[in-house]
């Protein structure tokens, strides 16, 4: 058993020998002859080091990644699918391999030894090597490192990064297959929502053509924007204020500062004399009975003078200089 593992051993480092005396190259043309047929190009320890070796007329990109469930890598699985897409777009874009750039994937699996002499102890990795010979080649032979801080990258994001650190040549770009799912979701949905508006017609054009309804929905709208409902979205304040003894405050001081309950609370004064003056000038007009009129209007003034005069006292405690007071709440 030994003899057979010294002589599996001696193989592999025969092999590795013989790669080595390939010239650049030829060990071009064999890696691009693998990645026609599979992409990107799955190496181990031997294979890495073979393709990234200098002198080395071409670039490289490897991922260095963790797929194994174990390592429990969750941003080497969710990065995969984009850089096998990103490899597959560059190499369908580049058949005759004009751009001289091998992509190539390292799983920690079988490359242990590379994961090691690297120092790493994290995954994903991605490493680009410029080449070290001919009109493009670049000074230093270390390789360009991508920075995954930020979280996961998509296909777009890393072939940027590739084509700053390229020479200039063709630079594919990134062909995504067709979402079948979400265009035949899509189109069921709209077929759906059409066949429901078709057969519901009869029963939602007499509501989208009521102007009582048009109407009900202007004066809503117009009531949240004018009472700030504006002004909490972009400057994002907060629901509930509170002053130095750790009390509740509903109105904050000055114009230039509220809270959102303050705002719910302008807009239900703001609503109740909507409706208090909507409900005098449309609806008690046309009353047939005058006790009843009558009834509505003590109604509907009492409640827009006691809203009024609320509303002005939320004014002085805007502003402590407001001249302007109703009773009772002055």
């Amino acid at each position: 058993m030994r003899f057979i593992k010294g002589l599996l051993s001696a193989a592999l480092l025969m092999a590795g020998a013989m790669a080595a005396k390939k010239s650049s190259e030829e060990r071009f043309n064999s890696f691009h002859t693998k990645a026609l047929a599979s992409l990107p190009v799955k190496l181990s320890d031997v294979s890495y080091k073979t393709l990234t070796e200098a002198p080395r007329d071409y670039s490289v990109s490897v991922l260095l990644t963790a797929m194994d469930p174990r390592y429990g890598c969750h941003l080497c699985r969710e990065f995969q699918p984009e850089w096998d897409l990103l490899a597959k777009s560059w190499i369908k874009g580049d058949k005759k391999g004009e751009s001289r750039m091998i992509f190539g994937t390292l799983d920690f699996t079988n490359g242990r030894d590379t994961f090691l002499s690297l120092g790493l102890q994290t995954a994903p990795v991605l490493l680009h090597f410029p080449p070290t010979t001919g009109p493009h080649a670049v000074a230093s032979q270390e390789p360009v490192r991508y920075d995954f801080s930020s979280g996961p990258q998509n296909a777009e994001q890393v072939r940027s990064w590739l084509v700053r650190h390229m020479p200039e040549g063709p630079h594919p770009e990134i062909v995504r297959p067709i979402n079948w799912v979400r265009w035949i979701s899509g189109i069921t949905i709209t077929m759906g929502v059409l066949t429901f508006i078709y057969v519901a017609s009869d029963y939602i054009l007499p509501i989208v053509t009521n102007r009582n309804v048009w109407a009900a929905i202007s004066v809503m709208t117009i009531l949240i924007y004018t009472s700030g409902q504006m002004f909490n979205q972009i400057r994002n304040t907060p629901y509930i204020g509170s002053d130095s003894r750790g009390g509740i405050v509903y109105f904050t001081r000055g114009f230039q500062s509220q809270v959102g309950i303050e705002t719910q609370l302008v807009g239900c004064m703001y609503a109740i004399m909507a409706l208090c003056s909507i409900t005098l000038a449309v609806k008690v007009p046309r009353m047939a009975d005058s006790s009843a009129q009558q009834r509505v209007v003590l109604i509907c003034g009492g409640a827009l003078f006691l809203t009024y005069s609320f509303f002005l006292s939320i004014f002085r405690i805007k502003n402590a200089g407001y001249p302007f007071s109703l009773p009772p709440f002055m």
